[in-house]
């Protein structure tokens, strides 16, 4: 055997584990079917914009283990996530705060906004039976109608009334007027951009790119100890109890000849007309400066639409239902069978991670297989 251990997937999860074991003095090869490394977060410079082509990543956290751990690879800056809901043209603040309510109903004091959220929750009596229950009984009518289903139905592909409570469990309503999206210590974006942060997590490692490792799994097999593995775990098993599903999202780009298009990082189209949910200025992760510090003249927009996912799409988020949870489960007992591969992060687990999560899961992971 020439390597301990075969890591498949050069994103999050897989660069933590390699990193992690070639400290441990293991033989580390890495396989990315992508032509770069990095997954999801990988960013590429466009007009000297770091341009996170797989979706915004902010990154947050409370866990101050994985803080110190990711800020090890990067410096990060002082990027705050406060986006702004655009409804019909009507701007509204993110998370729903006493911006928001003001906007709304023309209240002043987090009593009024009180109160009239707590006049409008009355409407639902009982368990919420769906999202949309759900929904008010926390933040009312309003807010419901105008900030959250037309997003939500574009995100899901389907009617707020015919999606489970359980998928907005709870809603941050802060009756103040913080602007700060994530309740979190520690936040910011990587100074220089997520694939230079984990080019150094996979310092000194063997790395190949282009390859994908079920078409070749035989040999791949052959070469390595274990494996762990980070694709999707019904391609793993080529689909034999049936796919799971998921959301995607489709990615429009466009450079344009202004400095400045919306004047934040991410605005939310919360109406169901308008076909995509929101936009990216990928610039303002940035405050708008190059690596050098100085203002750039254009900028980069990234229109989001969600979409079904279908065979040869990227899968993002996966559906939370009770059907897909009992596949997951079965393949996942398949998975426990398998005595030397490790299956981790979003897709090997079945789980939508934040990064901070996936980190910590990888890094849990690596204490249990490594000490």
């Amino acid at each position: 055997m020439k390597y301990d251990y075969l890591v498949v997937g050069a994103g999050l999860y897989g660069a933590v584990f390699a990193h992690e074991a070639k400290q441990k003095g293991k033989r580390v090869l890495v396989i990315d079917k992508r032509p770069h490394i990095a997954g999801n977060v990988y960013s590429q410079k466009v007009e000297g914009i770091h341009v996170h082509q797989y979706g915004a990543h902010i990154f947050h956290t409370n866990n101050r283990k994985v803080w110190q751990y990711i800020t090890k690879f990067a410096e990060f800056n002082r990027f705050t996530n406060s986006p702004v809901a655009n409804y019909k043209g009507e701007l509204y603040s993110l998370p729903f705060n006493m911006y928001t309510f003001n906007k709304m109903w023309g209240v002043t004091t987090p009593e009024e906004a009180a109160q009239k959220i707590e006049e409008q929750r009355r409407e639902v009596v009982g368990e919420p039976k769906n999202l949309e229950e759900q929904a008010i009984s926390l933040v009312g009518r309003d807010i419901y109608e105008k900030l959250i289903k037309g997003y939500t139905e574009k995100q899901w592909g389907r009617d707020c009334k015919e999606l489970p409570a359980f998928i907005i469990k709870r809603l941050p309503v802060r009756l103040t007027f913080d602007n700060n999206y994530f309740n979190a210590l520690y936040q910011g974006i990587p100074i220089g951009g997520y694939t230079k942060m984990v080019e150094h997590m996979l310092d000194g490692i063997e790395v190949r790119l282009n390859e994908d490792y079920l078409d070749k799994k035989d040999e791949y097999d052959t070469i390595a100890e274990k494996i762990v593995y980070t694709g999707a775990i019904d391609a793993y098993f080529d689909y034999r109890l049936g796919n799971l599903e998921y959301r995607s999202v489709r990615f429009e780009n466009e450079i344009l000849d202004i400095p400045n298009y919306q004047g934040n990082a991410a605005v939310n189209y919360t109406d169901r007309e308008t076909p995509w949910t929101r936009i990216i200025e990928h610039k303002w992760f940035e405050f708008g400066k190059d690596d050098n510090g100085n203002d750039l003249p254009k900028t980069v927009i990234s229109r989001e639409y969600s979409s079904e996912w279908k065979p040869g799409d990227e899968p993002y988020y996966p559906v939370n239902d009770e059907k897909n949870g009992a596949l997951y489960k079965a393949y996942k007992e398949l998975a426990n069978r398998e005595s030397n591969v490790i299956f981790g992060g979003r897709l090997g687990e079945y789980k939508y991670y934040d990064m901070d999560a996936v980190i910590a899961a990888a890094l849990d992971m690596c204490e249990k297989e490594l000490s």
